[in-house]
């Protein structure tokens, strides 16, 4: 993931400053998505901590203003972050399991982001996500089978008929 990263930077010539990269790996290895001469965005970097309590906003400024900065290291604590995925498009009439989801352990928050009675549109053509579950532990793969645990609690009542359209096209001429 690292090496597919940094050639990727590279060729932007991207050498200063935050990189924001996204992939999909798997067995085949990682795939980019994106990257950009940017900070990660949304709900995402309130996962991140370094130094003494620093987040990661104040750590670009620090930088961007060549203020030193005496520690970049994070804690050591792995952390985790999921970005909910839209599996359909449709109008999203109902969220259960969140209470569910937060009391898995080391699940340290559930954030859903997408607004009820709106409509929702899945990757690629959309541009947003359900949610987001945060986990904080000692390893990275109890971290991760923490949120897959809490996903798998969530349930998104998705119609894939919108009433409005749907009533508009019964009221057409036939």
């Amino acid at each position: 993931i690292a090496k597919c990263v940094t050639i990727a930077a590279a060729s932007l010539e991207l050498r200063e400053g935050p990189v924001h990269a996204e992939l999909r790996v798997n067995e085949q290895g990682p795939w980019m998505l994106e990257i950009a001469g940017r900070s990660i965005g949304g709900l995402c970097s309130t996962i991140l901590e370094f130094g003494a309590g620093m987040c990661l906003e104040e750590l670009i400024l620090r930088q961007a203003i060549g203020e030193e900065i005496t520690s970049i290291e994070r804690e050591e604590r792995a952390s985790a972050v999921m970005m909910i995925p839209i599996p359909a498009a449709g109008m999203l009439r109902a969220v259960d399991g969140v209470e569910e989801a937060l009391a898995v352990p080391l699940i340290t928050g559930v954030e859903i982001t997408a607004k009820l009675r709106h409509v929702l549109v899945p990757l690629p053509e959309g541009t947003s996500y359900l949610g987001f579950i945060f986990a904080r532990g000692n390893s990275p793969v109890e971290v991760e089978a923490a949120i897959r645990r809490a996903y798998a609690l969530l349930k998104f009542d998705i119609r894939r008929e919108i009433p409005v359209l749907k009533s508009m096209v019964a009221a057409l001429p036939r």
